[in-house]
């Protein structure tokens, strides 16, 4: 089970594997299904950039193309969370907490939004766990169905855009860069995950200073 949970977080066997199916799946799950949280899209979405420049056979697809398909499952994908928070709304919280669903996750998404507000929706595309519950979360305090899908229709295109297009433009300056590629994907965990831990520390500090003040 670890093993195959494992090969679900390497996106050069992600890519290699399903294709263009699984990366638009796994795109789609992680933008608004709650376990989609640990799956790899930063990293993905780079590498899918790489393998358009470096071997273009496994994808069969331009990289334009390409950026279309996936800002379109990562849309649908946060359409998606957002339904399921506004129909389930506040019973999540009553989940029981397992190893892919912690209720630190939803607090930590909630202080974010209520400090950002819609740009959230935006910003938080570029952070690991973030871009998972934020559209659940928007469905649970009925976030305005419009300006949802609009912040998200913007974040998907810059965050699926810019990545895509810096892994394409490395492949097609550097062909050699795909012998590396298992220091990048390290590269890439150890700042997603660093990014992930600096905002969680951020915002249990700001949720400590704000129950200080309320006792006080």
């Amino acid at each position: 089970m670890w093993e195959f949970i494992q090969s679900f977080m390497n996106p050069e066997h992600i890519l290699h594997v399903g294709g263009l199916a699984l990366v638009l799946v796994i795109l789609f799950a992680e933008n608004g299904i709650l376990i989609g949280f640990f799956l790899p899209g930063d990293s993905l979405l780079f590498f899918a950039g790489l393998f358009v420049a470096s071997k273009p056979e496994v994808l069969g697809l331009n990289v334009f193309e390409l950026i279309v398909y996936m800002i379109l499952a990562a849309l649908a994908g946060c359409l998606f969370g957002y339904y399921f928070g506004w129909r389930v709304g506040p019973s999540i919280f009553k989940r029981k907490e397992t190893w892919w669903f912690k209720h630190k996750y939803i607090e930590a998404t909630r202080s974010y939004y209520s400090r950002h507000g819609a740009k959230t929706l935006v910003i938080g595309k570029f952070l690991p766990y973030i871009r998972t519950f934020a559209p659940i979360l928007s469905g649970i305090i009925r976030v305005p169905f419009l300006s949802f899908l609009i912040s998200n229709l913007i974040g998907a295109v810059a965050w699926v855009t810019s990545l895509t297009l810096c892994g394409y433009y490395l492949g097609v300056k550097f062909p050699g860069v795909k012998d590396y590629i298992e220091i990048i994907i390290i590269g890439f965990v150890v700042v997603a995950n660093g990014l992930v831990f600096r905002t969680y520390l951020k915002e249990r500090k700001k949720s400590r200073a704000k129950a200080s003040e309320a006792q006080e």
